[in-house]
């Protein structure tokens, strides 16, 4: 099995700030390496998990929690409006479940709304958004982490 999420989750020390926005014992938060939208992000398993009826009762009870705080903190980076929560892992190379945690702007184009954000994925490579810009994303967001207590 080749699985990109398993291989970053392994070198979880040696990762750039992108790839480790931020983690605990069971989940790892990564910027997506393939858009044009700032602060795009994905919530990974520190495991290989490939549905979500796999997940241990510990990895359920934070997956919640995760999903709050990473909206609030995509909330006081980006300014956003809102965040999406999508799931699908079904791409070939990325069957890992992971949840894409995407902020909706609040002048987000209506034909980019909904599942349509997806099409901030797979730009132009005069698009993409470049490591460093991603990199300063993920320290932003892993300050404000920091700073937030977990909801109640």
């Amino acid at each position: 099995m080749d699985c990109l999420a398993c291989r970053n989750n392994d070198l979880l020390p040696e990762l750039p700030p992108r790839e480790r926005v931020a983690e605990d014992p069971h989940w790892r938060v990564a910027h997506a390496f393939d858009t044009s939208l700032p602060g795009w992000l994905v919530l990974l398993p520190r495991r290989h998990v490939t549905s979500i009826a796999e997940l241990t009762g510990a990895e359920a009870a934070t997956l919640g929690v995760w999903q709050v705080r990473l909206a609030r903190a995509l909330r006081a980076v980006t300014g956003c409006a809102k965040t999406y929560v999508i799931q699908f892992a079904e791409q070939d190379g990325f069957e890992h479940v992971h949840f894409h945690v995407v902020p909706r702007m609040p002048d987000l184009p209506a034909d980019r709304r909904g599942p349509r954000v997806f099409g901030y994925l797979h730009p132009p490579d005069d698009q993409l958004l470049d490591e460093h810009r991603r990199d300063e994303l993920a320290v932003a967001l892993r300050t404000r982490l920091d700073a937030d207590v977990p909801p109640d």
